[in-house]
């Protein structure tokens, strides 16, 4: 009995090898023994020793298992990493562990994606190549359209269009055409769905330098409906308009308000509120800014909140409302550039209900006041700086602090609805 089964388990290894020899022309256990070797340390990690039985198998044993080309972009990036004079022959590996999967396991569209992506991050220099590559794979994968391809596609794009290879309408044109994809995968969710909008927030930032308020208009009015239910369309394009300054555009009003009707939320409402200071709408702004405010859980946005605010205060012509909405900004956000400049923004548009042409000059002491108080922040710098070089001119001159009995260098409160101290200065 005992001898029966030896000899039954000797012709099952022998098939088993043969078989093994067969699909990989060399010994089944050298491929199992070089696999597990390089696994265990992919697992661990550990890409430099990974390398060399990693290629065995790719060599060897190519159609053993698709993780060995799955793994293998991996292996071979960090190895780039660390040998960078041979980084073009290691890049020329890559490219080829993408051929010989789509050889032995198909999926020529979906590969040849993540083909073109690895290619323009690894080499700007070859984008003409992976643009090539990434407009195959959008052919043949249409809505299946990898989150990887469509940023390598905008990326390859924008390389070319730095090198003067295409044209700034040639990524406009890109832009609309993986946006379209990117929108498609969001609303239909899926595993994916996260990627494609981390993906979009990337292609944003490529996109939006290149587009004026124009572009991005007859851009997105192609595919803005006034009943869409994608939100994340609608966030995209007031974002983006937002970011541009195109507030004014009907677009954005339109897009604005389907956005507020489908998700209320803080971020929406402040679009509103901006939306209805752009129409005009005072009163509306004021009580978007205010229920923005009122949903928002975060402390930091809050605090933009309260300048969203404290605009629609001072389109109003409140002005003390809309600085002590700032002042709640500056509870929140101590010290705060952005705030200041808002403020200073305040003094000067209230400077004319508080008097004569006299007593107006003198609120601008306030305001330069605030814009100082922005110099110390350096994305308000170089705003603060304009500011207080426009607004110093309209200083009084010194004849004018005597007549009205002010000594430049001294303390002087300014009334109306400021009620604040200040130093006398003058603009000679």
């Amino acid at each position: 009995m005992i001898k029966i089964n030896f000899i039954l388990v000797l012709i099952i290894l022998i098939s088993s090898g043969a078989n093994a020899q067969s699909k990989f022309g060399l010994d089944s256990m050298l491929c199992v023994e070089n696999r597990s070797i390089y696994v265990q340390n992919f697992m661990s990690k550990n890409y430099n020793d990974a390398l060399k039985p990693w290629r065995w198998v790719w060599k060897n044993c190519p159609e053993a298992k698709e993780n060995t080309f799955r793994h293998g972009p991996k292996i071979i990036k960090e190895k780039m990493k660390v040998d960078k004079e041979n980084k073009a022959a290691y890049i020329d590996t890559l490219m080829l562990v993408f051929d010989q999967r789509i050889k032995y396991f198909g999926k020529e569209g979906y590969v040849l994606g993540l083909k073109g992506y690895e290619l323009v991050m690894s080499d700007k220099n070859r984008s003409a190549e992976a643009l090539t590559i990434l407009d195959k794979s959008i052919r043949l994968q249409g809505n299946k359209t990898g989150p990887q391809a469509t940023f390598g596609y905008i990326k390859a794009m924008d390389n070319l269009v730095k090198t003067e290879e295409k044209t700034k309408q040639d990524l406009l044109l890109a832009y609309y055409r993986v946006s379209e994809l990117i929108d498609y995968n969001i609303v239909n969710e899926s595993k994916a769905t996260k990627y494609y909008i981390q993906y979009s927030e990337k292609i944003d930032k490529i996109f939006t330098p290149y587009a004026n308020c124009d572009d991005l208009i007859e851009l997105f009015s192609k595919k803005f409906d006034p009943s869409m239910e994608d939100l994340n369309a609608l966030k995209r394009f007031t974002s983006v308009l937002e970011d541009k300054e195109c507030t004014n555009e009907q677009l954005f009003f339109d897009a604005s308000i389907r956005l507020y009707e489908l998700d209320p939320s803080a971020s929406s409402a402040d679009k509103m509120a901006k939306m209805s200071i752009a129409k005009g709408k005072s009163s509306d702004a004021i009580k978007f800014a205010l229920k923005a405010i009122e949903i928002e859980e975060m402390e930091n946005q809050k605090a933009i909140y309260y300048l969203g605010l404290a605009d629609a205060y001072r389109y109003a012509g409140s002005f003390l409302l809309a600085r002590n909405a700032v002042y709640s900004a500056l509870e929140i956000r101590d010290d705060w550039g952005e705030a200041y400049l808002n403020l200073g923004n305040i003094y000067v548009s209230g400077a004319k209900s508080c008097g004569g042409n006299f007593e107006k000059s003198t609120v601008y002491w306030i305001a330069v006041d605030a814009f100082r108080k922005a110099l110390s922040h350096k994305d308000t710098k170089e705003r603060a700086n304009k500011s207080i070089n426009t607004y110093s001119k309209y200083f009084p001159n010194k004849e004018t602090c005597f007549f009205n009995g002010l000594e430049p260098g001294k303390s002087h409160t300014i009334g109306c609805w400021i009620n604040k101290a200040t130093i006398v200065r003058t603009s000679d």
